[in-house]
């Protein structure tokens, strides 16, 4: 090999291995961007098949008795951040209180007061409304509401696929890759899909992490059921297409090449 091939060689290697290291860098432009225009989106609606569990506090524990029918104090919930794909054992996050769950009209039935809409509510307006109709009957309600199971889908070159409980009952989309471990280094970073499902109207959106941009998306704040899929990036994709049993087709080849080139060796002698 001459010089001028080493060299030529030597620099693309170093070219192409800093490409990555460039993509990989998230929100470039963030100090460009106004972080407050996303609070925004940061709540979250709910929808049928949510559970919330609803408790309701004052100082005379037992005129509020009557609110909290089947508290148990020693219930847990199980939040399991991770699912099959990562052998971590777990995590559960004690939560006691009577459970509601949303029907398929987006109601729950509340004691004493009967059906109450959660349409285009969150836990900061739901509480409001519940505070607001309990001081019938209570003076200084206090309310706290959990959402328990919302769940999201992380997908594609991630390090721990899967879906994730988030007991919070809230997450952002650099929240749920951090939850899956983060993107591979086959990840595509900047064309990151996010599907979602309302009401059986599904939408989804492409959104560029290498950006501050998307910060201001809807779709930065997740919602109940999202799915997020990384694809993979042209490496991966290729070496995808090639046959895992290669390497032993070549090695077969090799022995069959030497085993020929000795038998031809012995019929010249």
């Amino acid at each position: 090999m001459s010089l001028k091939h080493f060299i030529y060689g030597a620099t693309s290697i170093v070219l192409f291995s800093c490409t990555p290291r460039q993509e990989i860098n998230y929100m470039k432009d963030i100090d460009s961007i106004a972080l407050e225009n996303s609070i925004k989106n940061s709540r979250v609606d709910f929808q049928p098949g949510d559970q919330l569990i609803i408790s309701v506090s004052a100082k005379d524990m037992e005129v509020v008795k009557l609110f909290n029918q089947n508290y148990s104090s020693n219930s847990n919930i199980a939040a399991q951040y991770s699912l099959p794909s990562t052998n971590n054992l777990p995590q559960s996050v004690p939560a006691g209180g009577p459970t509601y769950t949303v029907d398929t009209n987006g109601d729950i039935i509340f004691p004493q007061i009967g059906q109450i809409s959660t349409k285009n509510e969150n836990i900061e307006t739901l509480r409001a409304k519940l505070t607001g109709l309990l001081k019938e009957y209570v003076k200084d309600p206090i309310v706290d509401i959990k959402l328990i199971n919302f769940k999201v889908s992380v997908l594609g070159e991630v390090a721990k696929p899967g879906t994730y409980i988030v007991p919070d009952g809230s997450t952002t989309l650099l929240g749920a890759l951090g939850l899956a471990g983060d993107l591979t280094a086959y990840g595509v970073r900047n064309n990151v899909l996010v599907v979602r499902n309302i009401d059986g109207q599904i939408s989804k959106e492409r959104i560029d992490l290498t950006s501050a941009n998307f910060i201001n998306s809807p779709y930065y704040y997740l919602k109940q059921n999202d799915v997020v899929y990384v694809q993979p990036n042209a490496v991966r994709e290729k070496a995808s297409r090639v046959d895992p049993n290669t390497g032993l087709y070549i090695s077969v080849a090799s022995v069959i090449a030497s085993i020929t080139v000795g038998i031809l060796a012995l019929i010249k002698n």
